[in-house]
């Protein structure tokens, strides 16, 4: 009866062993506690993986070449930067999309988080909704109504496939020469607080089972 070479049986071990690595990461199971995922996500990445995670670049410097090459973790659109000019709700998920793709081919498989300021409505969007500017809201007195506004912003945002906004500004703004003091709903910290029901407008109430100390992500 032939005898198994010691070299063959080694070579099937260290097969075996990478596919058990590939079929199973602790950090894409859902099912294992947060920060079991972060430490093993953590523990895999490359000290150039970390950079690129922690580094947000804007839109018109963004491909999916960009995104897999430099392992970049999140695409901004600021003010006035969009796909084309009047482009279609349609062209934003495409180009949203191109650059997930790009992040997801990479080794780890990261997805990337897309941002656009959103402050006054979907506001760089043709034909999006525009709503007053925060000075203006804030002058209303009523918490409901931007809470509404949240809700209809977050619907045309995602409707471009759009995940996160930079909103709101939650500033309070004391000296008018400051040139952004509109973004501002008021001098008053507590009407400003008030006005902060535009957060779970824009992200939908805080589930009652959600872990505590996982908060929402918003404000500026």
């Amino acid at each position: 009866m032939a005898r198994t070479s010691p070299i063959f049986l080694m070579g099937v071990l260290v097969i075996w062993a990478a596919l058990a690595e590939a079929e199973y990461m602790i950090y894409k199971d859902a099912a294992k506690p947060l920060s079991s995922r972060i430490k093993d996500l953590m523990s895999r990445m490359t000290l150039q993986e970390k950079i690129g995670q922690m580094t947000q670049i804007e839109r018109n410097v963004a491909s999916a070449k960009v995104m897999k090459d430099y392992f970049i973790g999140s695409v901004l659109s600021g003010g006035g930067s969009v796909p084309s000019k009047q482009a279609s709700a349609e062209t934003w998920i495409n180009m949203v999309n191109e650059f997930q793709k790009g992040a997801l081919s990479t080794r780890l498989g990261i997805p990337m988080i897309y941002g656009i300021d959103a402050v006054h409505g979907h506001n760089n969007v043709y034909n999006a909704t525009i709503f007053p500017h925060n000075v203006g809201l804030g002058a209303t007195r009523d918490p409901e109504l931007v809470k509404r506004i949240g809700a209809a912003t977050a619907l045309e945002v995602r409707a471009t496939g759009i995940p996160y906004v930079f909103a709101p500004c939650i500033a309070v703004c004391r000296d008018p020469r400051w040139g952004r003091c509109y973004e501002s709903y008021s001098e008053d910290p507590k009407l400003v607080q008030a006005m902060t029901e535009i957060v779970p407008g824009l992200q939908g109430d805080i589930p009652a089972n959600s872990s505590k100390g996982v908060p929402f992500v918003a404000g500026k």
